[in-house]
């Protein structure tokens, strides 16, 4: 297995989301992958929660064929400007690759803008938070936990998850790149979103 099957890379920006992707990165973690962060610049950035992130690479270095999947979060300049619009056009570049991308709340409104929900199948916070961008996917849009729309022949699979489900994007992330099998994925989801407590002993062999 190649090193890039194994990298995830995930991209960090000021007023970043670091809840919405906490479950996600830790137990990719656990599981042999290589976690990288990927900013505007190589500047440290500040998240939502006030916490500085001092990203590995930036943007103008990053290469699809060098990772696994994109994981883009929410924040607050999804919503305020065109400051992120050079990650969704990552995004682009990695779904044209076959490389899949991961988006959770004000990302997904970011994918929107630049017309990657067009044709895919895809969720969010609400739809008509969607709607305000003015894209053309609207008939695409399901009333969902998460999403993820397999891609089109050569094209990477996209997940999508609103801003309350970072369990249930973990779960997505999990299945798209086959970390656990389905009883186990099954087990993790209810251990992490219902505290099913008996879940815990289907992932002991973790």
């Amino acid at each position: 297995m190649t090193s890039s099957s194994r990298t995830v890379h995930l991209a960090v920006y000021d007023t970043f989301a670091d809840w919405e992707t906490g479950h996600t990165t830790a137990h990719l973690a656990r599981n042999g992958y290589t976690v990288r962060t990927v900013g505007p610049s190589r500047e440290p950035v500040t998240t939502m929660g006030g916490l500085r992130v001092q990203p590995d690479l930036s943007l103008d270095e990053l290469r699809a064929q060098d990772s696994a999947l994109l994981i883009l979060t929410g924040a607050d300049a999804w919503d305020t400007g065109d400051a992120l619009a050079p990650f969704a056009r990552a995004a682009r570049g990695f779904l044209d690759a076959g490389v899949p991308v991961a988006a959770i709340c004000g990302a997904t409104a970011g994918l929107a803008r630049e017309g990657l929900l067009d044709g895919r199948t895809h969720t969010s916070a609400v739809s008509f938070y969607l709607a305000a961008t003015g894209y053309a996917g609207g008939s695409r849009y399901v009333d969902a936990d998460a999403v993820t729309d397999g891609g089109a022949a050569g094209g990477g699979g996209l997940i999508t998850a609103g801003p309350t489900e970072p369990v249930a994007f973990a779960r997505e992330v999990f299945a798209l790149l086959g970390v656990y099998d389905a009883k186990k994925l099954d087990a993790w989801y209810r251990l992490f979103h219902d505290s099913d407590a008996s879940a815990y002993e289907v992932l002991e062999g973790e």
